[in-house]
């Protein structure tokens, strides 16, 4: 499964270009603090040597994620950067891609894609008992009278919404399916299933705030489409939900942190 290469030369472009405002940022300061000298002699050294380490402890991580995404190769830390570039990089990229006059849902999509390809690419798989189809209400079409969002088995497979694929794409794998109306409850139902894996469903906004939400939990994102408007009567392609679960979903497998705390408790 491959993402458009448009999408990621958007985010390493706004990857490396952040990266840069930041370094930047921090030589400002740094020469700043020198004002500082009849005050604290030493006040600038420990400035300069903490910006110098911090500015490059930033570069080094941009250049290893910038790696991993461009030759889909994991260096040592890959894992880790994911966090940080999702808790710490990703506002001040929207915020430059703002500056520079590019929609915030196109960095979203591409984020998306980015995050997609750094949890296959981190060995994340988990038996099917643990992975959790995770999808939004308006993937049901708006005049059904059916209740899903307690209970999915509800559907009654009329086949004018994707709901009902996605059942037979559930039973098949075996894996399980909720249906969420809001991030308040999306969080709800991980806390109540506790899963090892999610396969998430939703729009760009929704899918990123998501992806963050739930980390460091491996969240593969599939975008729907929305031909009426957002919020309504949505649609996704369930061959891309097929493929995620194909590459995703193992028997006898476990997650890469699974294995190393296995290893760990034999010591």
């Amino acid at each position: 499964m491959t993402e458009a290469p448009t999408g990621k030369r958007l985010f390493l472009g706004l990857l490396v270009l952040t990266g840069s405002l930041l370094g930047g940022g921090g030589l400002v300061l740094w020469i700043l603090s020198r004002g500082s000298e009849g005050i604290h002699t030493w006040f600038p050294a420990v400035v300069a040597a903490l910006l110098t380490g911090l500015s490059g402890a930033v570069l080094a991580g941009i250049a290893i994620l910038v790696f991993a995404i461009l030759f889909e190769r994991d260096l040592p830390g890959t894992r880790r950067l994911r966090g940080v570039l999702i808790r710490g990089l990703l506002p001040p990229m929207v915020a430059v891609a703002r500056l520079l006059g590019i929609p915030k849902d196109r960095v979203e999509r591409s984020f998306v894609a980015v995050n997609n390809q750094l949890v296959l690419r981190s060995g994340a798989v988990a038996p099917a008992s643990r992975v959790l189809i995770l999808l939004p209400h308006c993937l049901q079409v708006d005049t059904c009278d059916v209740r899903i969002t307690g209970d999915i088995e509800n559907c009654r497979g009329c086949g004018r919404c994707p709901i009902a694929g996605l059942l037979e794409l559930g039973r098949r794998y075996g894996v399980h399916l909720s249906v969420a109306t809001g991030g308040t409850l999306a969080r709800r139902i991980i806390v109540e299933q506790r899963p090892r894996l999610i396969v998430a469903v939703a729009c760009e906004r929704d899918l990123t705030s998501g992806i963050q939400d739930a980390h460091p939990l491996p969240v593969f994102g599939v975008l729907n489409e929305r031909p009426h408007g957002p919020c309504r009567n949505t649609i996704v392609d369930l061959e891309r939900v097929a493929e995620a679960l194909e590459l995703l979903v193992t028997r006898g497998k476990r997650l890469p942190e699974e294995r190393g705390a296995a290893a760990g408790e034999r010591f």
